[in-house]
C-alpha cells in the first residue's frame, strides 16, 4: 500500500505522455515571485533613459506672457505662465483675494468678476487673453469708504452667512443691474442661477438685488 502511493506522486519522467502534475500554491507563488521581479528589473534598466528625459523636460522653463490690463480702474503690466487663470491672476500676482476660488471649474461663480462691463467666471478665463481688457472686482465696487448700492443691500438685507460666495454673488448682481435682468424675483434666479450659495441665503440674496435695483 505504501509502495502505491509513494509511486503515484512521483513526477512522471521527461519524455513520457503523461501528464505532469499541477503546481501546488507554493511553487505558483514562488514562480510569480521570479517573474516579477525580473520584469522590474528590466523595467528599472530600461526605464532609467526615459525617467532622465522626463527630468529633463521638467527643468525647462514653462513660457510667459506680458499682459497688460486695466483692474479696477488702475493698469497693471504682469509677466505670468500661459496657463494662469485671471483668478490665480488677480489673487496670486496683484493680491486682490476678494475673488474666492470655489470649484475652480466655473460652476459655483464664487470667482466671478466683471471683464469689459460683463460676467465672467475669472477661474475659466486664461489672463494672457485679456490684453487690454477693464476687470473689476469686489474690490473695485466702493468709492472709498462708500459701499456700491448693493454691496450696502446685501448688509440690510443680511443676504450672507458664512460670506465666501458673497463677493461673487454681488458681482453678478451688478452685473444683472446692468444688464438690466432685474425685472422679477424670478428674473433675478435666473440670471443668477449659476452662483451657489451652500448657506441657502438665495432669498436674501434676491430681495437684495431686487431692493438696488427698485432704488435706482
Amino acid at each position: 500500500m505504501s509502495t502505491d502511493a509513494h509511486d503515484s506522486a512521483a513526477p512522471s519522467p521527461v519524455g513520457t505522455n503523461e501528464p505532469f502534475p499541477p503546481p501546488t500554491r507554493r511553487t505558483f507563488i514562488a514562480a510569480g515571485t521570479a517573474v516579477g521581479g525580473g520584469v522590474m528589473v528590466a523595467g528599472v534598466i530600461g526605464g532609467s533613459s526615459v525617467l532622465a528625459a522626463d527630468e529633463a523636460d521638467s527643468s525647462e522653463p514653462a513660457p510667459t506672457s506680458r499682459v497688460s490690463l486695466t483692474v479696477n480702474g488702475t493698469r497693471r503690466t504682469v509677466t505670468v505662465d500661459n496657463r494662469t487663470s485671471l483668478l490665480d491672476l488677480l489673487r496670486e500676482h496683484l493680491g486682490l483675494t476678494g475673488s474666492k476660488k470655489g470649484c475652480n471649474a466655473g460652476a459655483c461663480g464664487a470667482c466671478t468678476v466683471l471683464v469689459d462691463g460683463r460676467r465672467q467666471n475669472a477661474c475659466l478665463i486664461l489672463a494672457v487673453r485679456l490684453e487690454g481688457a477693464r476687470v473689476t472686482t469686489i474690490e473695485g465696487l466702493a468709492d472709498g469708504d462708500r459701499l456700491h448700492p448693493l454691496q450696502q443691500a446685501f448688509i440690510e438685507e443680511d443676504a450672507f452667512q458664512c460670506g465666501y460666495c458673497t463677493p461673487g454673488q454681488i458681482m453678478s448682481g451688478v452685473g444683472c443691474l446692468q444688464e438690466g435682468h432685474t425685472g422679477s424675483p424670478e428674473e433675478i434666479r435666473e440670471w443668477m442661477s449659476g452662483n451657489i450659495c451652500r448657506c441657502g441665503c438665495y432669498v436674501k440674496i434676491v430681495r437684495a438685488v431686487q431692493q438696488t435695483a427698485d432704488r435706482k
